[in-house]
């Protein structure tokens, strides 16, 4: 495990630029934390790192949004899911083949999903202050 503090927005999103140089075609990255932790701005980091110039944002209504680059980033947000069949209706197991990297918030609403993921590591993100944050990359050799 790697820990990392953030003090602002913008220090998140160079967090998230580390954590991406871990990362290849096909991880998926696990993230869990409160909502307003900052998951959106690490994927901004993620996307910037694979050479994505596009506009990150939560895509908590979308429930997935595409991000074009050298890898594509696809940045779900499964709050709302609750189910494999609810995944299956969304398309989420499509996106696998793709040769991006999924970057998953709310994973933990569907306990099993991570036996059906390859090359995951986790993202833990939790709040100590107003702007500040302790974010802690999990491996996936050290993942349970």
């Amino acid at each position: 495990m790697e820990r990392f503090i953030s003090d602002s927005p913008e220090e998140t999103v160079e967090i998230g630029k580390k954590i991406a140089s871990y990362l290849k075609a096909g991880d998926c990255v696990l993230y869990t934390g409160e909502m307003g932790t900052g998951k959106t701005h690490l994927t901004k980091g993620i996307a910037e790192y694979f050479g994505s110039t596009d506009d990150v944002t939560s895509p908590t209504f979308a429930l997935v949004n595409e991000y074009e680059g050298d890898v594509p980033i696809f940045h779900f947000d499964l709050f709302r899911i609750n189910t494999l069949d609810d995944l299956y209706a969304i398309g989420f197991f499509d996106y696998l083949d793709r040769g991006g990297i999924m970057c998953i918030e709310w994973s933990e609403n569907i306990p099993e999903l991570a036996s059906y993921l390859d090359g995951r590591c986790g993202v833990n993100i939790t709040k100590t202050g107003d702007n500040s944050r302790v974010i802690e990359y999990i491996p996936q050799e050290e993942l349970c």
